[in-house]
């Protein structure tokens, strides 16, 4: 099933670094849908295997969500909207996607609209700033009044799961090389590494899973809203593969997190990087 995002899709991964880096494009907004180039949301590069170029083939899903609830902070762009738009060709029966204010309306209702438009997942937004605990109980509360139990949590809200449930948090590869411009950033995703280890354990009895994903270079609307024109045009130029990752790259191993395949995972961070190895 290919769902309305991606619709000016480049031929394939190499096109749309080539593509992005001409425009060089210093989107202040951070409102993903005049981003240009658009991220990829659930595309995967991949190779034809009749003629062995690369290409982008839409992801597709195999039931491994079926039935489940979410709460997704952050989801109305970038890996977060990559990571719901996954989890809904998963079979994701609802989730409730957050996201900060007023401004980003349009991105989340986008969002909203394109899943429940063509899966049987139900989108339930809120607008809030979860850096208050104030929020974070609306929140819960709207989620739980809404679906009436959470069994997949990305990100964090601090809140009382049922046994058994999944909660998936992102650190960044900033949590273990460090980055001089970045010092406040890549100390709290540090802080995300060591939470996600120190909450597996104490929610082990529960089979409650707690793990991370720690991506590298990624193409999102946060970015050109974030660097100059000569970042974004080195942005993820470094080995092996030289660009950036799209988010439903990363968002794949939220699925892979969230689903019964990672039954036997706690307390680990996936690194989706391209390739930087990482040993802490």
């Amino acid at each position: 099933m290919t769902l309305g995002f991606d619709e000016d899709l480049p031929q394939d991964v190499y096109e749309f670094n080539a593509i992005r880096q001409k425009l060089s494009y210093n989107n202040k907004s951070g409102i993903a849908s005049i981003l240009k180039p658009a991220p990829v949301t659930q595309h995967l590069p991949s190779f034809d295997p009749a003629t062995g170029k690369p290409c982008f083939k839409p992801y597709v899903g195999s039931g491994k969500l079926q039935g489940k609830f979410a709460l997704i902070t952050g989801a109305d762009s970038g890996i977060g909207r990559a990571v719901a738009t996954l989890y809904a060709l998963e079979g994701l029966a609802g989730v409730t996607i957050v996201y900060r204010d007023e401004t980003e309306d349009a991105d989340a209702l986008y969002t909203k609209n394109t899943i429940e438009a063509q899966t049987k997942c139900q989108v339930h937004l809120i607008a809030r700033d979860v850096g208050f605990e104030k929020n974070c109980k609306e929140i819960l509360d709207a989620h739980l009044a809404t679906f009436g139990r959470i069994d997949i949590l990305v990100n964090n809200a601090a809140e009382q799961h049922k046994a058994g449930g999944v909660i998936i948090n992102t650190a960044s590869i900033a949590a273990y090389r460090g980055m001089d411009v970045l010092v406040d950033y890549s100390a709290t995703k540090g802080a995300v590494v060591s939470f996600t280890r120190a909450l597996s354990q104490q929610l082990a009895e529960r089979r409650i899973r707690v793990n991370a994903v720690a991506p590298g270079p990624v193409w999102t609307p946060l970015i050109p809203n974030t660097f100059t024109e000569e970042e974004i045009h080195k942005f993820g130029s470094f080995p092996p593969f030289k660009r950036p990752a799209q988010p439903a790259e990363i968002a794949a191993a939220f699925v892979f997190l969230a689903s019964d395949d990672a039954s036997f995972l706690t307390g680990q961070v996936i690194h989706p990087n391209g390739g930087t190895v990482v040993n802490a």
